[in-house]
Protein backbone atom coordinates (compact mmCIF):
# COMPACT_ATOMS: atom_id res chain seq x y z
CA UNK A 1 0.00 0.00 0.00
CA UNK A 2 1.41 3.43 -0.51
CA UNK A 3 0.19 4.51 2.79
CA UNK A 4 2.76 1.95 4.36
CA UNK A 5 5.88 2.74 1.56
CA UNK A 6 5.01 6.47 2.32
CA UNK A 7 5.54 5.66 6.34
CA UNK A 8 8.39 3.69 6.04
CA UNK A 9 10.49 6.38 3.96
CA UNK A 10 9.44 8.96 6.53
CA UNK A 11 10.33 6.41 9.82
CA UNK A 12 13.44 6.02 8.21
CA UNK A 13 13.79 9.80 7.03
CA UNK A 14 14.73 8.47 3.60
CA UNK A 15 11.59 10.37 2.45
CA UNK A 16 12.32 13.53 0.13
CA UNK A 17 10.16 17.08 1.01
CA UNK A 18 9.58 18.83 -1.50
CA UNK A 19 8.09 22.81 -0.70
CA UNK A 20 6.57 25.00 -2.96
CA UNK A 21 6.73 28.40 -1.59
CA UNK A 22 9.30 29.63 0.63
CA UNK A 23 7.49 32.70 2.48
CA UNK A 24 6.54 32.79 5.97
CA UNK A 25 5.13 29.55 5.85
CA UNK A 26 7.57 27.57 3.79
CA UNK A 27 10.91 28.44 4.68
CA UNK A 28 10.51 27.91 8.25
CA UNK A 29 8.60 24.43 7.64
CA UNK A 30 11.63 23.10 5.07
CA UNK A 31 14.34 24.11 7.57
CA UNK A 32 12.92 22.10 10.18
CA UNK A 33 12.26 18.74 8.03
CA UNK A 34 16.40 19.43 7.62
CA UNK A 35 17.34 19.98 10.82
CA UNK A 36 15.41 17.20 11.64
CA UNK A 37 17.77 15.10 9.30
CA UNK A 38 15.28 14.97 6.16
CA UNK A 39 16.45 15.84 2.83
CA UNK A 40 14.04 18.71 1.22
CA UNK A 41 13.74 20.90 -2.13
CA UNK A 42 12.20 24.17 -1.77
CA UNK A 43 10.32 25.62 -4.93
CA UNK A 44 9.91 28.95 -5.59
CA UNK A 45 9.26 31.25 -8.72
CA UNK A 46 11.32 34.11 -6.77
CA UNK A 47 14.76 33.41 -8.01
CA UNK A 48 16.48 36.21 -5.63
CA UNK A 49 14.79 33.48 -2.76
CA UNK A 50 16.43 31.03 -4.12
CA UNK A 51 19.84 32.33 -4.70
CA UNK A 52 19.40 33.20 -0.90
CA UNK A 53 18.84 30.25 0.44
CA UNK A 54 21.88 28.88 -2.07
CA UNK A 55 23.73 31.10 -0.86
CA UNK A 56 22.84 30.20 3.55
CA UNK A 57 20.83 33.13 3.77
CA UNK A 58 17.89 33.51 5.39
CA UNK A 59 15.10 36.71 4.56
CA UNK A 60 12.38 35.45 7.04
CA UNK A 61 12.90 36.92 10.76
CA UNK A 62 12.10 33.76 12.00
CA UNK A 63 14.81 31.78 10.34
CA UNK A 64 18.55 32.12 10.96
CA UNK A 65 20.54 32.58 8.27
CA UNK A 66 23.28 29.97 10.43
CA UNK A 67 20.09 26.91 10.32
CA UNK A 68 20.02 27.76 6.48
CA UNK A 69 23.21 27.96 6.11
CA UNK A 70 24.06 24.30 7.83
CA UNK A 71 21.22 23.06 6.09
CA UNK A 72 22.71 23.68 2.46
CA UNK A 73 26.17 22.83 3.65
CA UNK A 74 24.97 19.47 5.04
CA UNK A 75 23.60 18.70 1.67
CA UNK A 76 19.91 18.79 3.14
CA UNK A 77 18.32 21.60 1.40
CA UNK A 78 18.30 22.84 -2.14
CA UNK A 79 15.98 25.60 -3.58
CA UNK A 80 15.03 26.00 -7.01
CA UNK A 81 13.03 27.25 -9.58
CA UNK A 82 12.89 24.50 -11.70
CA UNK A 83 9.56 22.26 -10.75
CA UNK A 84 10.24 19.17 -12.93
CA UNK A 85 12.03 18.18 -9.65
CA UNK A 86 8.72 17.78 -7.87
CA UNK A 87 9.02 14.53 -9.51
CA UNK A 88 11.83 13.63 -7.40
CA UNK A 89 9.87 14.13 -3.94
CA UNK A 90 7.91 11.78 -1.80
CA UNK A 91 5.84 14.55 0.07
CA UNK A 92 4.77 17.54 -1.47
CA UNK A 93 3.80 21.06 0.66
CA UNK A 94 2.33 23.25 -1.24
CA UNK A 95 2.41 26.60 1.26
CA UNK A 96 1.74 29.69 -1.70
CA UNK A 97 -0.03 32.99 -0.72
CA UNK A 98 -3.88 33.21 -0.89
CA UNK A 99 -5.03 36.51 -1.51
CA UNK A 100 -8.03 38.22 -1.98
CA UNK A 101 -9.61 39.63 -5.11
CA UNK A 102 -10.36 43.94 -5.38
CA UNK A 103 -13.98 42.00 -5.03
CA UNK A 104 -12.81 40.20 -1.76
CA UNK A 105 -13.52 36.95 -3.20
CA UNK A 106 -10.72 34.37 -2.79
CA UNK A 107 -8.01 34.10 -5.27
CA UNK A 108 -7.08 30.81 -5.96
CA UNK A 109 -4.64 31.58 -8.82
CA UNK A 110 -1.34 30.70 -6.29
CA UNK A 111 -3.22 27.27 -5.09
CA UNK A 112 -4.10 26.60 -9.10
CA UNK A 113 -0.82 27.52 -10.09
CA UNK A 114 1.24 25.06 -7.71
CA UNK A 115 -1.20 22.38 -8.47
CA UNK A 116 -0.62 22.41 -12.26
CA UNK A 117 2.63 21.97 -11.40
CA UNK A 118 2.73 18.94 -9.46
CA UNK A 119 -0.09 17.55 -12.26
CA UNK A 120 2.45 18.16 -14.56
CA UNK A 121 5.50 16.15 -12.70
CA UNK A 122 3.53 13.78 -10.32
CA UNK A 123 4.63 10.13 -9.68
CA UNK A 124 2.48 7.09 -8.31
CA UNK A 125 3.15 7.09 -4.47
CA UNK A 126 3.17 10.88 -3.66
CA UNK A 127 1.77 12.68 -0.79
CA UNK A 128 0.24 16.05 -1.48
CA UNK A 129 -0.35 18.44 1.88
CA UNK A 130 -2.13 21.62 1.54
CA UNK A 131 -1.19 24.41 3.99
CA UNK A 132 -2.02 27.29 2.16
CA UNK A 133 -5.29 28.86 3.91
CA UNK A 134 -8.54 28.51 1.71
CA UNK A 135 -12.36 27.68 2.09
CA UNK A 136 -13.78 24.38 3.04
CA UNK A 137 -14.02 22.24 0.42
CA UNK A 138 -11.01 23.45 -1.74
CA UNK A 139 -8.50 20.48 -1.39
CA UNK A 140 -11.13 18.01 -2.31
CA UNK A 141 -12.94 19.87 -4.67
CA UNK A 142 -10.03 21.58 -6.50
CA UNK A 143 -6.74 19.84 -6.35
CA UNK A 144 -8.12 16.20 -5.62
CA UNK A 145 -9.78 16.43 -9.48
CA UNK A 146 -6.52 17.92 -11.07
CA UNK A 147 -4.06 15.38 -9.65
CA UNK A 148 -7.09 12.58 -10.79
CA UNK A 149 -7.01 13.56 -14.28
CA UNK A 150 -3.72 12.27 -14.47
CA UNK A 151 -5.02 9.40 -13.99
CA UNK A 152 -4.23 8.87 -10.66
CA UNK A 153 -6.35 7.29 -8.43
CA UNK A 154 -6.83 8.81 -4.79
CA UNK A 155 -4.84 5.69 -2.00
CA UNK A 156 -3.79 4.12 -4.50
CA UNK A 157 -1.50 6.31 -6.80
CA UNK A 158 -1.25 9.53 -4.24
CA UNK A 159 -2.52 10.42 -0.86
CA UNK A 160 -3.87 14.02 -0.78
CA UNK A 161 -4.37 16.27 3.18
CA UNK A 162 -4.71 19.65 4.15
CA UNK A 163 -2.55 20.71 7.74
CA UNK A 164 -3.68 24.62 8.05
CA UNK A 165 -0.30 26.91 8.82
CA UNK A 166 -0.01 28.76 11.96
CA UNK A 167 2.83 30.78 11.51
CA UNK A 168 3.02 34.25 13.84
CA UNK A 169 5.82 35.52 12.08
CA UNK A 170 8.14 37.46 14.85
CA UNK A 171 6.60 35.27 18.22
CA UNK A 172 9.94 33.84 20.07
CA UNK A 173 7.89 31.74 22.02
CA UNK A 174 5.46 29.63 19.12
CA UNK A 175 7.40 28.76 15.81
CA UNK A 176 7.31 25.59 13.63
CA UNK A 177 8.55 22.80 15.91
CA UNK A 178 6.03 23.84 19.19
CA UNK A 179 2.67 24.77 17.62
CA UNK A 180 0.48 22.04 17.28
CA UNK A 181 -0.43 20.46 13.78
CA UNK A 182 -3.83 19.63 12.72
CA UNK A 183 -4.20 17.47 9.90
CA UNK A 184 -7.59 16.28 7.96
CA UNK A 185 -6.69 13.87 4.89
CA UNK A 186 -9.23 12.95 1.89
CA UNK A 187 -8.95 9.68 3.12
CA UNK A 188 -8.18 8.21 6.39
CA UNK A 189 -4.60 6.67 5.08
CA UNK A 190 -3.62 10.34 3.63
CA UNK A 191 -4.71 11.31 7.69
CA UNK A 192 -2.64 8.88 9.29
CA UNK A 193 0.78 9.62 6.52
CA UNK A 194 0.75 13.36 6.93
CA UNK A 195 0.62 12.80 10.31
CA UNK A 196 3.20 10.99 10.88
CA UNK A 197 4.94 13.34 8.97
CA UNK A 198 3.89 16.23 10.82
CA UNK A 199 4.83 13.88 13.75
CA UNK A 200 8.74 14.32 12.80
CA UNK A 201 8.97 17.88 13.51
CA UNK A 202 6.30 18.58 15.88
CA UNK A 203 5.42 18.00 19.19
CA UNK A 204 1.77 17.47 19.22
CA UNK A 205 -0.29 16.45 15.99
CA UNK A 206 -3.98 16.60 15.99
CA UNK A 207 -6.21 14.64 13.55
CA UNK A 208 -9.49 15.29 12.43
CA UNK A 209 -12.08 13.24 10.30
CA UNK A 210 -11.69 15.67 7.02
CA UNK A 211 -9.65 18.26 4.37
CA UNK A 212 -12.37 20.25 5.38
CA UNK A 213 -12.66 20.31 9.06
CA UNK A 214 -9.18 21.15 8.73
CA UNK A 215 -9.79 23.96 6.23
CA UNK A 216 -13.02 25.15 8.62
CA UNK A 217 -10.54 24.98 11.51
CA UNK A 218 -8.20 27.52 10.28
CA UNK A 219 -10.79 29.64 9.25
CA UNK A 220 -12.61 29.58 12.75
CA UNK A 221 -9.84 30.47 14.18
CA UNK A 222 -8.82 33.55 12.46
CA UNK A 223 -12.11 34.67 12.30
CA UNK A 224 -12.35 34.40 16.04
CA UNK A 225 -9.46 36.92 16.36
CA UNK A 226 -10.62 39.29 13.95
CA UNK A 227 -14.34 39.45 15.43
CA UNK A 228 -13.09 40.15 19.24
CA UNK A 229 -10.61 42.23 17.78
CA UNK A 230 -13.13 44.10 16.03
CA UNK A 231 -15.02 44.29 19.23
CA UNK A 232 -11.97 45.90 21.41
CA UNK A 233 -11.46 48.55 18.94
CA UNK A 234 -15.65 49.64 18.67
CA UNK A 235 -15.05 49.16 23.03
CA UNK A 236 -12.00 51.88 22.05
CA UNK A 237 -14.26 54.35 20.34
CA UNK A 238 -16.82 54.32 23.08
CA UNK A 239 -14.54 54.35 26.14
CA UNK A 240 -12.79 57.43 24.12
CA UNK A 241 -16.44 58.87 23.49
CA UNK A 242 -17.33 58.64 27.38
CA UNK A 243 -13.93 60.10 28.66
CA UNK A 244 -12.55 56.54 29.86
CA UNK A 245 -9.09 55.15 29.49
CA UNK A 246 -9.75 52.36 27.01
CA UNK A 247 -6.59 50.37 27.65
CA UNK A 248 -7.10 50.41 32.06
CA UNK A 249 -10.42 49.44 30.77
CA UNK A 250 -9.52 46.22 29.33
CA UNK A 251 -6.62 45.52 31.45
CA UNK A 252 -8.78 45.59 34.53
CA UNK A 253 -11.54 43.08 32.77
CA UNK A 254 -8.22 41.10 31.76
CA UNK A 255 -7.66 40.24 35.74
CA UNK A 256 -10.92 37.88 35.69
CA UNK A 257 -9.85 34.89 35.47
CA UNK A 258 -12.65 33.06 33.91
CA UNK A 259 -14.77 33.40 30.86
CA UNK A 260 -12.90 36.28 29.64
CA UNK A 261 -9.95 36.76 26.91
CA UNK A 262 -8.09 40.15 26.03
CA UNK A 263 -8.59 41.50 22.76
CA UNK A 264 -6.71 44.97 22.28
CA UNK A 265 -7.72 47.76 20.13
CA UNK A 266 -5.41 49.29 17.57
CA UNK A 267 -5.11 50.83 14.03
CA UNK A 268 -6.57 48.47 12.24
CA UNK A 269 -5.58 44.97 11.38
CA UNK A 270 -2.77 43.77 9.22
CA UNK A 271 -1.06 40.45 8.04
CA UNK A 272 -1.71 38.18 6.08
CA UNK A 273 -4.61 36.08 7.87
CA UNK A 274 -6.69 38.18 9.88
CA UNK A 275 -8.04 40.81 7.25
CA UNK A 276 -8.34 38.02 4.56
CA UNK A 277 -9.20 34.66 6.24
CA UNK A 278 -12.77 35.27 7.27
CA UNK A 279 -13.59 36.84 3.76
CA UNK A 280 -13.20 32.82 2.66
CA UNK A 281 -15.07 32.06 5.19
CA UNK A 282 -17.70 34.52 4.40
CA UNK A 283 -17.46 33.66 0.70
CA UNK A 284 -18.19 29.77 1.18
CA UNK A 285 -20.89 30.93 3.24
CA UNK A 286 -22.69 32.87 0.74
CA UNK A 287 -22.24 30.23 -1.62
CA UNK A 288 -24.68 28.31 0.52
CA UNK A 289 -27.30 30.85 1.16
CA UNK A 290 -25.79 31.95 4.52
CA UNK A 291 -25.60 35.25 5.58
CA UNK A 292 -22.27 35.75 8.02
CA UNK A 293 -23.00 38.48 10.44
CA UNK A 294 -20.42 38.88 12.64
CA UNK A 295 -18.08 38.38 10.29
CA UNK A 296 -19.61 41.46 8.13
CA UNK A 297 -19.70 43.90 11.28
CA UNK A 298 -16.25 42.60 12.17
CA UNK A 299 -14.48 43.93 9.21
CA UNK A 300 -16.83 46.99 8.92
CA UNK A 301 -15.42 48.15 12.53
CA UNK A 302 -11.50 47.33 11.77
CA UNK A 303 -11.51 48.41 8.20
CA UNK A 304 -12.63 51.71 9.49
CA UNK A 305 -10.05 52.03 12.54
CA UNK A 306 -7.41 54.06 10.10
CA UNK A 307 -9.93 56.38 9.38
CA UNK A 308 -10.47 56.54 13.07
CA UNK A 309 -6.86 57.06 13.84
CA UNK A 310 -6.60 60.18 11.10
CA UNK A 311 -9.48 61.35 12.77
CA UNK A 312 -7.59 61.66 15.82
CA UNK A 313 -4.66 63.33 14.78
CA UNK A 314 -6.94 65.97 12.93
CA UNK A 315 -9.09 66.73 15.72
CA UNK A 316 -5.68 67.17 17.96
CA UNK A 317 -4.03 69.42 15.21
CA UNK A 318 -7.10 71.23 14.92
CA UNK A 319 -7.12 71.76 19.10
CA UNK A 320 -3.80 73.71 18.25
CA UNK A 321 -5.07 75.80 15.56
CA UNK A 322 -3.18 73.29 12.65
CA UNK A 323 -4.52 71.57 9.86
CA UNK A 324 -3.54 69.02 8.29
CA UNK A 325 -2.70 69.86 5.26
CA UNK A 326 0.67 70.85 5.11
CA UNK A 327 1.52 69.65 8.73
CA UNK A 328 4.40 67.48 9.18
CA UNK A 329 3.23 63.96 10.81
CA UNK A 330 5.68 61.25 11.83
CA UNK A 331 4.62 57.55 11.25
CA UNK A 332 6.36 55.10 14.23
CA UNK A 333 6.14 51.69 12.70
CA UNK A 334 4.79 50.64 9.67
CA UNK A 335 4.95 47.26 9.78
CA UNK A 336 1.85 45.26 11.04
CA UNK A 337 2.89 44.06 14.23
CA UNK A 338 6.13 44.63 16.61
CA UNK A 339 9.57 43.90 15.96
CA UNK A 340 9.18 42.45 12.51
CA UNK A 341 9.30 43.92 9.02
CA UNK A 342 6.63 42.01 7.53
CA UNK A 343 4.19 45.09 6.03
CA UNK A 344 1.31 42.84 4.55
CA UNK A 345 -2.04 44.76 5.02
CA UNK A 346 -0.30 46.78 7.62
CA UNK A 347 -2.86 49.60 8.72
CA UNK A 348 -0.12 51.88 8.46
CA UNK A 349 -0.31 52.13 5.14
CA UNK A 350 -3.55 53.03 5.10
CA UNK A 351 -3.25 55.92 7.56
CA UNK A 352 -0.19 56.92 5.70
CA UNK A 353 -2.22 57.34 2.09
CA UNK A 354 -5.44 59.03 4.36
CA UNK A 355 -3.28 61.95 5.72
CA UNK A 356 -1.08 62.50 2.71
CA UNK A 357 -4.70 62.57 0.57
CA UNK A 358 -5.32 65.35 2.75
CA UNK A 359 -2.19 67.06 2.06
CA UNK A 360 0.31 66.44 4.93
CA UNK A 361 3.77 66.00 4.62
CA UNK A 362 4.41 62.19 6.19
CA UNK A 363 7.79 60.49 6.75
CA UNK A 364 8.00 57.52 9.15
CA UNK A 365 10.47 55.63 11.06
CA UNK A 366 10.85 52.00 11.03
CA UNK A 367 13.55 49.99 12.20
CA UNK A 368 12.95 46.74 10.76
CA UNK A 369 11.43 48.26 7.31
CA UNK A 370 13.94 50.69 5.03
CA UNK A 371 11.36 50.99 2.03
CA UNK A 372 7.79 51.68 1.92
CA UNK A 373 6.22 51.46 -1.80
CA UNK A 374 2.42 51.92 -2.06
CA UNK A 375 0.43 49.73 -5.26
CA UNK A 376 -1.59 46.79 -5.11
CA UNK A 377 0.02 44.70 -2.51
CA UNK A 378 -0.54 46.77 0.87
CA UNK A 379 -3.02 49.41 0.13
CA UNK A 380 -5.54 51.14 -1.89
CA UNK A 381 -3.73 53.90 -2.04
CA UNK A 382 -0.67 55.34 -4.48
CA UNK A 383 2.41 57.95 -4.14
CA UNK A 384 5.71 57.97 -4.29
CA UNK A 385 7.56 55.75 -1.68
CA UNK A 386 8.70 56.45 1.38
CA UNK A 387 12.01 55.57 2.99
CA UNK A 388 13.01 55.02 6.30
CA UNK A 389 14.17 58.02 8.91
CA UNK A 390 16.44 58.14 11.28
CA UNK A 391 14.76 58.73 14.47
CA UNK A 392 16.77 62.30 15.17
CA UNK A 393 16.16 64.88 17.69
CA UNK A 394 15.47 67.39 15.30
CA UNK A 395 12.85 64.97 13.40
CA UNK A 396 10.63 64.65 16.33
CA UNK A 397 11.21 68.01 17.07
CA UNK A 398 9.66 69.02 13.70
CA UNK A 399 6.65 67.23 13.64
CA UNK A 400 3.55 68.70 14.55
CA UNK A 401 2.14 65.09 15.33
CA UNK A 402 3.53 62.06 15.99
CA UNK A 403 1.76 58.82 15.50
CA UNK A 404 2.76 55.25 16.96
CA UNK A 405 1.15 52.64 14.86
CA UNK A 406 3.72 50.22 15.81
CA UNK A 407 4.91 49.60 18.85
CA UNK A 408 8.74 48.03 17.91
CA UNK A 409 10.75 47.71 20.93
CA UNK A 410 13.89 49.50 19.95
CA UNK A 411 11.61 52.87 19.74
CA UNK A 412 12.82 55.00 22.67
CA UNK A 413 9.27 56.79 23.33
CA UNK A 414 10.23 58.06 26.52
CA UNK A 415 12.49 60.26 23.90
CA UNK A 416 9.79 60.70 21.68
CA UNK A 417 7.90 62.29 24.44
CA UNK A 418 10.58 64.37 25.41
CA UNK A 419 10.51 65.83 22.19
CA UNK A 420 7.28 65.71 20.43
CA UNK A 421 4.44 68.29 20.69
CA UNK A 422 1.67 65.92 20.19
CA UNK A 423 1.76 62.73 20.13
CA UNK A 424 -1.11 59.99 18.91
CA UNK A 425 -1.11 56.45 20.51
CA UNK A 426 -2.69 53.88 18.94
CA UNK A 427 -1.00 50.72 20.24
CA UNK A 428 -0.69 51.56 24.08
CA UNK A 429 3.13 52.10 24.07
CA UNK A 430 3.55 54.71 26.25
CA UNK A 431 3.61 53.99 30.20
CA UNK A 432 1.50 55.38 32.84
CA UNK A 433 5.22 57.24 33.71
CA UNK A 434 5.65 58.14 30.70
CA UNK A 435 2.63 59.65 30.13
CA UNK A 436 2.16 61.48 33.75
CA UNK A 437 6.31 62.74 32.81
CA UNK A 438 5.21 63.87 29.23
CA UNK A 439 5.78 67.38 28.01
CA UNK A 440 3.93 66.49 24.92
CA UNK A 441 -0.20 66.23 24.12
CA UNK A 442 -1.17 62.87 24.21
CA UNK A 443 -3.78 61.17 22.79
CA UNK A 444 -5.13 57.87 23.02
CA UNK A 445 -7.19 55.27 21.32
Amino acid sequence: MIKDELQQLISEKKATIGVIGLGYVGLPLIVEFCLKGFNAVGFEVDEHKTSEISAGRSYIVDVTSENVAKCVIEGKLTATTDFSQLANCDVIIICVPTPLRKTKDPDMSYILTAGAEIQKYMRPGQLIILESTTYPGTTDEVLQPMFEEKGFKLDEGFLLAFSPERVDPGNPQFQTHNIPKVVGGVSDDSTEAAAMLYGQIVGQVHTVSSARVAEAAKLWENTFRAINIGMANEMAKLCNALGIDTWEVVRAAATKPFGFMAFYPGPGIGGHCIPLDPHYLSWKARQHGFDSQFISLAEQVNSTMPNYVVELATTALNDSKKSVNGSKILILGVAYKKDIDDMRESPALSIIDLLRADGADVYYHDPFVPEVTFDHAYTIGAGDPLYNKELTDDLIRESDCVIICTEHTPVDYNRVCELASLVVDTRDALSVETRGESKARIVRL
